[in-house]
């Protein structure tokens, strides 16, 4: 038998802890409901806030390059017939 000298990697894609977004979120909404003008965010909450922010840019950003770098290669063609405006009345 003849060994394989390929190895293939699963990329793997730790997931995303959007816990902080969520009580942000929440943060927001509590406060509209009541009204008020501002909202006061700890150092560590508005730390985890940002941080969290920054990983969830990072991974679109990231997704995207991917999806733009899968194009399909072939230049998509549309073909457009204008008829002047022939059976609109019906």
């Amino acid at each position: 038998m003849s060994k394989c000298g390929r190895s293939y990697q699963l990329q793997t894609v730790d997931p995303l802890n959007t816990i902080p977004l969520q009580l942000f979120i929440q943060q927001v909404k509590s406060a509209e409901a009541s009204q008020a003008r501002e909202i006061k965010l700890d150092i560590a909450t508005a730390k985890n806030l940002a941080f969290t922010l920054g990983i969830v840019m990072s991974r679109l950003e990231g997704d995207l390059e991917k999806l733009v770098s899968q194009g399909t290669g072939v230049d998509e063609q549309i073909e457009v017939n204008l008829d002047g405006g022939v059976g609109w009345d019906k």
